[in-house]
């Protein structure tokens, strides 16, 4: 297997990363081009043996399944810089939720995927979500999802859930970070404890509390209830969250929604421009 990476950015180069870590990859096994050249040789240094691309073309020629980790709107620069390379057994991989697979198949003639990872995936965890398009054949699937299963778990999504979904995959840790945060420099600051000994703590309980609901068969409001005694500390404190944070998640999701079909707006006017320009040529 020959995988290719356009975009070393900081999923793109988490990805690479993660892949090596884990022994899913060696690095022999991998091309990366990036519009920057000086990122791709600092990886190339790093991982001996990682092939280090000239252009994008170069990486699509050496690659079985190339992963696009670019921004929305340069997908179709890559895409029309790319395509007289690309064949229909090239597996391209977009790893950027707003760019549908209506998209990525009415410009490219090769098999084509979404994945939206996660950064948890640095760590050998978290969720993989999976959009297939039309012309991936189970083996195909097999193929992606296998490579992906060695840092993550592999979630096969419906494309009209992408962002939701990637709100808990991809979005979460920085959500779970911020309330962790918020809630550690009130520690600190109301009570003394060092900051250290507060992030251990609470990385701790994270990690705990994800097995938990992950291994243990809880769901969260089991949860809540297994924890909280009727009258005590943990409830009363429960109601003073629930109270405060009334409508802050409706919220959080109409936020995250706005921006993404915004994205989705702007994807397909620069998609159909790409296309009547071909069209007149």
């Amino acid at each position: 297997m020959k995988v290719g990476f356009i975009g070393t950015g900081s999923m793109g180069s988490l990805l690479i990363y993660a892949l090596i870590q884990s022994g899913a990859l060696e690095p022999r096994q991998i091309a990366a081009s990036n519009r920057t050249p000086s990122k791709v040789r600092q990886l190339s240094l790093r991982y001996p043996g990682l092939h280090e691309s000239q252009s994008n073309r170069e990486t699509v020629i050496r690659s079985n399944i190339i992963f696009l980790c670019v921004k929305p709107l340069e997908f179709r620069h890559v895409i029309d810089d790319i395509l007289p390379v690309v064949n229909s057994n090239h597996i391209i991989v977009s790893i950027t939720s707003p760019v549908q697979l209506r998209h990525l198949e009415s410009s490219l003639p090769c098999k084509v995927s979404k994945v939206i990872p996660s950064v948890t995936h640095q760590v050998g965890s978290g969720a993989s979500l999976f959009i297939h398009g039309e012309r991936m054949t189970a083996e195909d699937r097999s193929l992606l999802e296998g490579l992906m299963s060695h840092i993550g778990k592999p979630y096969q999504v419906d494309e009209a859930c992408t962002r939701i979904t990637s709100d808990f995959s991809s979005c979460g840790p920085a959500f779970i970070s911020f309330f962790l945060e918020q809630w550690i420099e009130s520690a600190v600051r109301l009570t003394g404890i060092k900051r250290a000994d507060a992030c251990a703590l609470a990385g701790e309980m994270l990690l705990g509390t994800g097995k938990l609901l992950t291994e243990g068969g809880y769901t969260p409001q089991e949860l809540q209830a297994r924890v909280a005694v009727p009258g005590g500390i943990t409830a009363q404190a429960l109601a003073l969250l629930r109270n405060n944070l009334d409508g802050v998640f409706d919220s959080l999701i109409h936020t995250t929604h706005e921006k993404y079909d915004e994205d989705l707006v702007k994807l397909d006017e620069v998609f159909r421009a790409s296309e009547i320009n071909r069209q007149q040529y």
